[in-house]
């Protein structure tokens, strides 16, 4: 499960760009409860969505020429160049170049073989999200991908993941780790595209969890995002529903069975 002791290879840190970023921030924060820190010049206007106090999540006004409103997942790399350097190996792409973040930390932008576009986080100052798995927060990160051998490779080459097959909803779900971690570290799944047939690319959904699915979808589409899969139960997973924001970005929420009772 993810947690805020943050390890190689595990997500630290997720972020949404959008072409309004003070519209997002009202979407988000009566949707979950965030209030957006706006910063300053020194980081490019880049900001922080809080919870109770606790950074979860990141936000920044994007143009269209940087790409379509999305969230991005961010991985813990102990050295993003490497890394980097890696996933160029391994037939992926680095989109934007290893950089520092003043002390706070080093990122980078890359795409999987498929397009997929992922992060990297290497921690200075700053070492991941503060808060996971609460109301609110972020809880689970799930690859939508064509080929799941070919994605299952790539990630274990570039970040170490290891892979798990889970007996799910009648079916095969194949799932994430990091390297060393027993399976009950995992922290994501991956879906085929051909099980979503009006996907046509690649691409990393956030999970939130949430205290009711049905009234988030609900609010969600008061607000004027777009139901893209409606709340649906999943046996001994939870209620889960997908959802994007107003200008398109997706992620999905959840009602986890373990909080269920």
């Amino acid at each position: 499960m993810l947690t805020t002791r943050y390890v190689p290879g595990a997500p630290n840190w997720i972020d949404v760009g959008a072409p309004d970023i003070d519209g997002a921030a009202a979407f988000y924060g009566a949707l979950f409860g965030w209030r957006f820190q706006p910063g300053g010049p020194e980081v490019g206007g880049y900001g922080l969505f809080r919870l109770g106090g606790r950074t979860a999540a990141g936000g920044m006004q994007t143009t269209p020429e940087q790409g379509p409103p999305s969230w991005t997942v961010y991985f813990h790399s102990p050295d993003a160049d490497a890394t980097a350097r890696a996933a160029e190996q391994a037939h992926g792409a680095v989109t934007v170049q290893p950089m520092d973040v003043q002390d706070l930390g080093r990122t980078a932008i890359l795409a999987d073989r498929a397009g997929a576009a992922f992060g990297l986080w290497q921690p200075g100052r700053t070492k991941g999200l503060e808060v996971v798995q609460e109301h609110g927060s972020l809880c689970w990160v799930e690859l939508h991908t064509a080929d799941v051998p070919a994605a299952a490779a790539f990630y274990h080459s570039v970040l170490g993941l290891e892979t798990f097959g889970a007996d799910f909803a009648g079916g095969a779900y194949t799932t994430f780790h990091p390297a060393g971690q027993s399976e009950d570290a995992m922290f994501g799944g991956v879906v085929p595209l051909a099980e979503a047939p009006a996907e046509d690319e690649a691409y990393w959904l956030p999970y939130f969890e949430v205290a009711d699915t049905d009234a988030t979808v609900a609010r969600a589409a008061e607000l004027g995002g777009t139901v893209r899969l409606p709340a649906t139960d999943m046996p001994s997973v939870g209620r889960l529903a997908a959802l994007a924001d107003p200008y398109g970005a997706r992620f999905a929420v959840i009602h986890s069975a373990s909080r269920q009772g």
